[in-house]
């Protein structure tokens, strides 16, 4: 008898607080042969520039020497940088800064997806999912303002429903998904932690964990969909 056939994991946005969590927690699960971490920080066949497809291209051809991977996330996002942050009223609205946002948060997972999912399994399970957040929700949307970012994961929302529905034709079982991992305590959500209530602060590492449960559970039905921490589906 044979083994089963090995398998890769893949992180992109490794060096962030949640990513960086995901990669630790893959390794010490060990339940893939290989965990790729791929972020800016990093150089040589790990570094990957998000606003860069040469970049990921070349991690995606990397990744492809090895065993299939056969899950993909993609844990990166921009809500704020130095002095810029989320547009309180439409007078905020810069057309440099939502540019920025809609590359960091829309275009750069779309492109990943655009060299990874052709090199995932063309039959069996797998999983590649994009960290999104319930504010990108049109639904749920009862406050209003941070217009770039709401509008840029929105689209994110979009473009993994229609990621989905492209991906179902070549494997009816990959799993395409945005994922809400609430509000986690790292760098993009610091300067807005006093508003949360308490108990819904997430520690990186409690974060990832609570994901990864989240992912372990998806069925070939939900491909398309965004869901919380807690595995509930949240409506676009």
């Amino acid at each position: 008898m044979t083994g089963a056939a090995k398998a890769s994991a893949v992180v992109i946005g490794a060096s962030g607080g949640i990513g960086k969590a995901f990669e630790t927690a893959l390794i010490e699960e060990g339940a893939f042969d290989v965990v790729h971490g791929f972020a800016r920080s990093r150089t040589g066949t790990q570094y990957l520039e998000l606003l860069d497809e040469a970049s990921i291209a070349a991690a995606a051809a990397h990744v492809a020497q090895g065993p299939v991977p056969t899950l993909v996330i993609v844990a990166t996002g921009l809500l704020h940088a130095g002095t810029r942050g989320p547009e309180k009223a439409l007078g905020d609205l810069d057309p440099e800064w939502l540019a920025k946002v809609y590359a960091v948060n829309a275009i750069g997972p779309a492109l990943v997806a655009k060299h990874f999912l052709p090199i995932m399994p063309k039959k069996g399970r797998a999983v590649f999912a994009a960290l999104s957040a319930r504010v990108g929700s049109i639904s749920d949307n009862r406050l209003g303002g941070w217009h770039g970012y709401r509008a840029s994961k929105a689209a994110l929302n979009m473009l993994v429903r229609n990621l989905a529905i492209e991906e179902r034709r070549r494997n009816d079982r990959t799993v395409v998904v945005a994922l809400h991992p609430g509000t986690v305590d790292t760098g993009l959500s610091r300067p807005f932690q006093a508003n949360v209530q308490p108990g819904r602060l997430f520690d990186p590492e409690r974060a990832a964990l609570q994901l990864l449960d989240v992912i372990e559970g998806l069925k070939a039905p939900d491909s398309g969909k965004l869901f919380d921490f807690e595995g509930a589906e949240i409506e676009f």
